[in-house]
């Protein structure tokens, strides 16, 4: 039986064996990395060498660096009313960019006639005028903008988003966890007050995230409260092995980093000119910068839950553009926003490679593509 191809690394990615040798190490220690004996302080060792490692992949200070349970918790902890910049007033309200990921548009603990929503243009990227008129049109706002889109992969104006919204008194959070391990990302150089990460997506554990402050930045309220972890930030007993196993792979992420982001870009370049090629295929945000290693795709006539199936009966992983709810693929968001037919919106395929994908996954992704545009051309 053919080996499976996995092509949804947006989604999650396979365990670097660096980040699985460093969670079994921890996983040996006994000490809470709380106490202050010498069990104790070995455990804390881990969580504060894993902490130094993200905060220099990022451009941050360690001291500004709070781990979470996950990405959702970390944009959930970001997204707080009253945040204050060096020299500006609290944040008032929050606006964020319609193609955010659903735990952003959340809008963790701003009420909901406090949020408002930054469109975007029919490329999937966001409308800086409108942002302008947004942050002009009452007081000093949070604004919210991921670094790369999840669905699509189109890279935000993030730096230029930055420098108008602190123009405007406000300060800007970047949900970057998309685009660490696959473009180079430091929050000092896109001008991001607050960025927020995950373990998972770099080949880290799941059930890890972080969110890293920039200096200056005061007045985030825990969502967790309890006892004094993370420097009161985030109550609860660290995930000692799950950071070590994060710090690890931000650590491997970051080594290979312009190998593979070339190789991922040469992979995709073949996968998209072999999708274009069937079935009247389109693909999205392709006439903007993207990330290296994601392909969103659509068909006249497809369905995405029959595409994901098919695709998946012919030993290939992929999945919907979609954001899934109790096994039915919903329209999605994205698509919607960019401006796309309901239809559209619900028959989109993402393929997202990874660090050890290879031309043969690409040709066999291909393969079952065709087989699925021709029965889209005979239906």
């Amino acid at each position: 039986m053919p080996t499976r191809v996995y092509l949804d690394w947006n989604a999650t990615t396979p365990l670097r064996p660096e980040a699985r040798a460093a969670m079994v190490a921890a996983y040996d220690l006994i000490g809470n990395p709380s106490s202050v004996h010498a069990e104790g302080r070995e455990a804390r060792r881990l969580v504060e060498e894993a902490r130094a490692t993200l905060a220099a992949a990022v451009g941050a200070l360690p001291r500004n660096v709070v781990f979470t349970s996950a990405g959702t918790e970390a944009n959930a902890l970001a997204l707080s009313p009253g945040l204050r910049g060096p020299s500006g007033g609290p944040v008032e309200r929050l606006l964020v960019s319609a193609v955010e990921h659903a735990s952003v548009l959340a809008g963790g603990r701003f009420p909901g006639a406090a949020i408002g929503l930054i469109p975007v243009t029919r490329s999937g990227v966001v409308d800086l005028e409108l942002l302008k008129a947004l942050l002009a049109d009452g007081p000093p706002a949070l604004v919210s903008i991921m670094a790369a889109n999840n669905e699509t992969g189109a890279l935000q104006p993030v730096a230029e988003a930055a420098r108008i919204v602190h123009e405007a008194g406000g300060l800007l959070h970047v949900d970057a966890i998309q685009a660490l391990g696959k473009i180079p990302f430091d929050i000092k150089a896109v001008g991001a007050d607050l960025a927020t990460f995950s373990a998972h997506k770099i080949g880290g554990p799941k059930g890890v995230g972080a969110l890293v402050v920039a200096e200056g930045i005061t007045g985030l309220e825990p969502v967790l409260r309890g006892g004094g972890q993370e420097q009161s930030r985030r109550a609860g007993t660290e995930n000692v092995a799950g950071i070590a196993g994060f710090g690890a792979a931000v650590k491997m992420a970051l080594q290979a980093l312009p190998e593979d982001a070339e190789r991922m870009a040469t992979h995709r370049n073949l996968l998209e000119n072999g999708v274009r090629g069937v079935a009247g295929a389109t693909i999205f945000s392709d006439d903007v910068k993207r990330l290296p290693n994601t392909v969103l795709f659509t068909a006249p006539g497809l369905k995405a839950e029959t595409a994901v199936i098919g695709f998946d009966l012919e030993g290939v992983a992929v999945s919907s553009g979609s954001a899934c709810s109790s096994g039915k693929v919903q329209p999605s968001h994205v698509l919607s926003a960019m401006g796309h037919d309901p239809a559209t919106a619900q028959g989109a395929v993402r393929l997202s490679l990874g660090w050890s994908t290879e031309p043969e996954d690409i040709n066999r992704a291909l393969e079952a593509w065709r087989k699925l545009g021709n029965s889209l051309l005979k239906a």
